[in-house]
């Protein structure tokens, strides 16, 4: 069983900044992409940034230049460095993950419990 549990989130005033942390544990051959999806009450769940194995990086608009997302492929971690926060990030924060649990099976799609970020202004 795969799990993919998340950290780092909080409130923080306007201008702050927070680290999240989302680990994936259990029975895992490879894991492709990695990334990061919030949802704000009342909007639909929307992709923040994503890397592949390989390190390349994807940002929505919104955060280019404020967010960087990482990952350490030996720890099966990925991390999402938010700076200069606004109100409008307040959301909760989901990982998600493109892995092989057992050799030779295909490739499926994991999701974390959620984080909660609350920005203030």
């Amino acid at each position: 069983q795969v799990q993919l549990v998340e950290s780092g989130g909080g409130l923080v005033q306007a201008g702050g900044s927070l680290r999240l942390s989302c680990a994936a544990s259990g029975i895992i051959f490879n894991i492709n992409v990695m990334g990061w999806y919030r949802q704000a009450l009342g909007k639909q769940r929307e992709k923040v940034a994503s890397i592949t194995s390989g390190g390349n990086t994807n940002y929505a608009d919104s955060v280019k230049g404020r967010f960087t997302i990482s990952r350490d492929n030996l720890k099966n971690t990925v991390y999402l460095q938010m700076n200069s926060l606004k109100p409008e990030d307040t959301a909760t924060y989901y990982c998600n993950a493109d892995l092989v649990s057992f050799y030779g099976d295909p490739l499926r799609d994991y999701w974390g419990q959620g984080t909660q970020v609350t920005v203030s202004s």
